[in-house]
Order: structure tokens, then C-alpha cells, then sequence
């Protein structure tokens, strides 16, 4: 069955060029013109991918994508925007999108970025039936989930998306640029920064911050380490 995508634009020619090519490519092509009809067809139709553009009537695309993650769902989104903002681009994955392309664009590159989003979602399905574990954390992938001596943890979708591949290499040294390629799927010109923020994030919430870090070491000049914490 072919993946279905919900293209979001307010620019018919946009629509037309996108919905052209995908269909060409082999997918199921659904259209929105605004934020609040992008919601309604999410829920409606349940497309497998998102290309959503910021800059719409009513509802921009920063809004949709954190109403979205705010209901926990967690379709995959590849944003579009005319503004080769980085501070645009920082919080719109930050609020959860996958990927982030600025206009103008070339087709070729758009259908090249949906289906690697597509693969590393389908990829991810299969090995999220696993549990994690790692000390007093516990990780569900496929539920969403995780616990700290077994108390909800309440993560943001990119804080749950890290917590997932640092358990999923436990005990391995990551690399910012790893990191920031496996969640964020985007290179900031070389600027980890926001892993370093989101790292951040997760300490305050799994780790004593009155102590070394139990759980997510740091590696000087390379990146982290997750690891069990020892007796």
C-alpha cells in the first residue's frame, strides 16, 4: 500500500509541484491549505508524512507541529519555509519536526528527505517493541513512555527521541554531530548547540544535579556516553 503524505501550503503552485512529484514517486497525496485544515485531515485521514510549511494563514506550521506533538501525535513532519532562519529552524525541531528545508527547493531533494524520514520512522517501528533499560530508567518506545525509579518521566518528543538512541547504544561514546543527525536529522552548519541544550534537559530529570552524572557522561572533546550507573 503506498505511504500517504499531507502536503500543508497555502501556495497553490507549491501544492501542485509537491503533489506532482510524489505522486510520480509512488505515494498517496492528500492537501491542506491552513493549519486548522491540516489538523482536521491528521485526524481524519492519518498520513504516514507530513510536508508542512511555516508560514500559513489562521495557524502557522510552529503551531500545528507542537498541537500535534502536544496530543502525542507523532506523525513525521519535514518542514518548508521561505526563511533561512537558524533560530526558525532550532525551535521548529525543537517542537518536534524531523526535518527542516528552506524555499526555494528542488523536488528531487524533497522526495530524497521523505523517504529517509519514512525509512528511519519504519525503521524505528520495528525495533521500538523492545524495552529499554538502564539503571532506575526504564524506556517503552512503541508506548511513548519512560520511568526514573519507576516514576513518569515527562519528556518532550526530541528529549524522548534522545533518551531512545542513547539507550539504544548504551555504553557507546556518541558524537554531537551523531546525535544531532539521528534525532534532529539536520546539520546546523556545524552547531551542536541544541543537543547540548536538550542533554541538558534530560540531566535535570534522570540525574542528582548536585553530583557527577550517574547516567550521562561526558566525553571531552567527542560528545556523551550513556552508561549504567555503578554500584
Amino acid at each position: 500500500m503506498a505511504k500517504k503524505i499531507l502536503v500543508v501550503d497555502d501556495e497553490p503552485s507549491i501544492v501542485t509541484l509537491l503533489s506532482f512529484n510524489l505522486k510520480k514517486s509512488g505515494y498517496e497525496v492528500i492537501t491542506a491549505g491552513n493549519g486548522s485544515e491540516a489538523l482536521s485531515m491528521v485526524r481524519e485521514q492519518h498520513p504516514d508524512l507530513i510536508v508542512l510549511d511555516l508560514m500559513l494563514p489562521e495557524m502557522d506550521g510552529m503551531d500545528v507541529c507542537k498541537r500535534l506533538r502536544q496530543d502525542f501525535i507523532f506523525i513525521p513532519i519535514l518542514m518548508l519555509t521561505a526563511r533561512d532562519d537558524e533560530l526558525d529552524k532550532i525551535l521548529g525541531l525543537e517542537l518536534g519536526a524531523d526535518d527542516y528545508m528552506t524555499k526555494p527547493f528542488s523536488p528531487r531533494e524533497v522526495i530524497a528527505r521523505v523517504k529517509a524520514i519514512l525509512r528511519r520512522s519504519d525503521l524505528g517501528k520495528q525495533e521500538q517493541n523492545e524495552i529499554l533499560t538502564a539503571g532506575d530508567i526504564k524506556v517503552y518506545p512503541n508506548n511513548f513512555e519512560a520511568t526514573f525509579k519507576d516514576q513518569e518521566l515527562l519528556l518532550t518528543p526530541k528529549e524522548f527521541e534522545l533518551l531512545v538512541y542513547m539507550m539504544q547504544h548504551k555504553g557507546r561514546v556518541l558524537t554531537r554531530e551523531q546525535l544531532l543527525n539521528a534525532v534532529w536529522n539536520y546539520e546546523f552548519a556545524g552547531d551542536t548547540r541544541i543537543v547540548d541544550v536538550h542533554v541538558s534537559h534530560l540531566r535535570e530529570k534522570i540525574e542528582d544535579m548536585t553530583r557527577k552524572p550517574l547516567y550521562i557522561k561526558t566525553v571531552r572533546g567527542l560528545g556523551y556516553k550513556l552508561e549504567e550507573p555503578k554500584a
